[in-house]
């Protein structure tokens, strides 16, 4: 088969947005007969939400009540499923529903989930638990990724056009496929500890040339900033553990205290001459220490080393010589006086 790829298309032009759901209405189940299986979907939500969504439950059935699917909220289980009428005419719909109870049980406000129902408008729920190891660290990560007053969070917002909310272990995001794309990013990197100002500044930077349209078919690297990773120089360990050599035999038995007896030859004596011979180890014990005690005791009395003020033979000479000089050069002047 020939292909067409490389032909022109004349009918395929730029202002065309190929991502555009178009909406399905009821004309356009060409059989208009009711689906032939049923189709459902059930999900759990955790015990704190319980009441926040027995007082919405109405409003649920409603707006879901005009696509034709029917809902119900299971308390004694803590469930909430979704499943098609015979009267839904819609086939992706009931996924549109699935994705509503999966945002309500995560704690995604009611006005704002209902918003998923909306062909232009998609939902990520991005899990993050699991990423990280340590409690500590998590916890701080994503305090991080909400930021100081939730500024970070809300400049994410802005720069993707997406619904961003964080609760426990997950990040649920709400708005373009585009969007969702950037915030699955950032989410992930900063609980890989990339912070998200980093991709804020990057999203800023691409927002402003998105309105030049001279550079709309360039490469934009060379204007997108480049973060040198830095390695912070951790501590050094005090105690280095060195590595043993590998041997496969078990380590040489230890021998007993009762082995140790009969090699001292102690295991054959009896009773008296034992307690004798204690006495004996401990009375050695205390004369060298009696004897360790006495020496540090004498150091007081030992008079400490005196420097030696005698002079040397060369300071003697060197003293005469001097004073021979002066005795030439008196006389040298008594001879002049005369």
């Amino acid at each position: 088969m020939v292909s067409t790829h490389d032909k022109e298309k004349p009918w395929d032009t730029d202002d065309i947005d190929k991502w555009k759901i178009e909406e399905f209405k009821p004309e356009h189940n060409a059989s208009g007969l009711p689906f032939s299986e049923e189709s459902s979907f059930m999900t759990l939500f955790p015990k704190y939400r319980e009441t926040y969504l027995k007082s919405i439950w109405n409003d649920v059935t409603r707006a879901l009540d005009k696509h034709n699917i029917a809902c119900e909220l299971n308390l004694v289980e803590g469930s909430i499923t979704v499943k098609t009428s015979r009267k839904t005419y819609d086939p992706a719909i009931i996924l549109k529903a699935r994705d509503l109870i999966k945002l309500l049980a995560r704690s995604v406000p009611f006005p704002q989930a209902v918003k998923i129902l909306q062909d232009d408008v998609a939902c990520d729920i991005i899990k993050i638990g699991n990423i990280v190891s340590s409690k500590e660290r998590f916890v701080k990560r994503r305090q991080r990724l909400v930021g100081p007053d939730g500024n970070t969070l809300k400049a994410l917002e802005l720069l993707t056009k997406c619904y961003i909310l964080v609760q426990g272990n997950t990040v649920s995001a709400m708005g373009p496929y585009k969007g969702l794309k950037e915030v699955r990013r950032v989410v992930e990197d900063c609980m890989k500890n990339i912070h998200p100002i980093y991709h804020i500044k990057e999203l800023m930077i691409k927002r402003e040339l998105a309105k030049r349209p001279e550079l709309a078919e360039e490469d934009w690297s060379r204007f997108l900033p480049m973060f040198k990773k830095r390695n912070v120089a951790r501590k050094a360990p005090k105690k280095i553990k060195e590595k043993k050599v590998y041997t496969p035999f078990p380590p040489a038995q230890l021998p007993r205290k009762v082995d140790l007896e009969i090699e001292s030859g102690e295991y054959f004596l009896n009773k008296k001459e034992k307690a004798i011979k204690k006495l004996e180890e401990r009375s050695i014990k205390q004369a060298e220490k009696q004897a360790e005690k006495a020496k540090t005791r004498a150091k007081d009395y030992i008079a400490p080393a005196e420097k030696d003020y005698r002079r040397s033979n060369e300071t003697n000479k060197r003293v005469s010589d001097a004073l021979d000089v002066d005795e030439k050069k008196k006389s040298k002047k008594h001879k002049e006086n005369k």
